[in-house]
């Protein structure tokens, strides 16, 4: 197949939710199925990913092509960085053969993605490359929805932490005002139990885990403690309401 002009190549970041396919908005499937080849992250393990999975709701698996990244590598800097490059190449590549190359992440692709790394890296490979992308539902709504936790009411701020950037920045997330959410805090569930409990917003609390998938886990984070939690798990400690009704408008 002859080479794309890089003028005409573009990469759609889509985003699919956190898990359950029926959050894919009309938009984003519209988007995976008007692309070429859609693109979809896992790890060196080579297990199926939850983006993968939820792709194929949607498109047929001929269509889909898995790109390693190392989506699980926090401490080798060398190894994480040729792995991203490694992956960047083959997107590139990928591009150079198709005009319209999707690439499916869980959640949005603005927020906390790896689609943000990746686009980077094959901008600087594809000349006059253009980058779109298409919203999606976010972990931290899919589990207000679930949980009946209210994010904002009013003028209340909202404040996205991920507890990977250390407990330090959870604890002062959680000293102002407002929702705080936490992500990725599976590994540091006792320190935001700690957090939580310090701050005097354990109350109300709740976090989940496999969102809209059969082992879905929804739990009061008082019950945080000594919990073994996954990776990607989610934490919404809402803002203190006593105002009433209506009370921050």
């Amino acid at each position: 197949m002859p080479d794309v002009m890089s003028s005409d190549s573009t990469l759609v970041g889509v985003g699919v939710g956190p898990g359950d396919p029926e959050l894919v908005t009309v938009k984003g499937v519209n988007a995976l199925r008007a692309a070429d080849v859609v693109v979809v992250p896992v790890m060196d393990t080579g297990e199926r990913g939850r983006a993968e999975a939820t792709v194929s709701h949607y498109v047929p698996a001929e269509k889909v092509v898995r790109v390693v990244f190392a989506l699980n590598e926090r401490t080798d800097r060398a190894r994480r960085e040729a792995a991203w490059d490694a992956a960047g190449e083959r997107v590139a590549g990928l591009l150079r053969e198709h005009a319209r190359v999707a690439f499916a992440t869980i959640g949005d692709p603005n927020v906390y993605s790896t689609f943000t790394y990746l686009a980077q890296t094959v901008g600087e490979l594809v000349p006059g490359l253009v980058v779109e992308t298409v919203p999606g539902i976010t972990a931290m709504q899919d589990l207000a929805a679930r949980s009946g936790a209210v994010l904002t009411e009013g003028t209340e701020p909202l404040t996205l932490v991920p507890v990977t950037a250390g407990a330090a920045v959870l604890k002062d997330a959680l000293s102002g005002p407002g929702t705080v959410v936490a992500y990725k805090f599976g590994r540091h569930a006792a320190e935001v139990a700690e957090a939580l409990r310090d701050s005097g917003r354990l109350e109300g609390a709740v976090w989940g885990s496999a969102l809209g998938l059969p082992e879905e886990s929804i739990r009061p984070a008082a019950g945080l403690e000594g919990a073994v939690l996954p990776y990607l798990s989610t934490l919404i400690a809402p803002a203190r309401r006593d105002g009433g009704r209506g009370g921050k408008l």
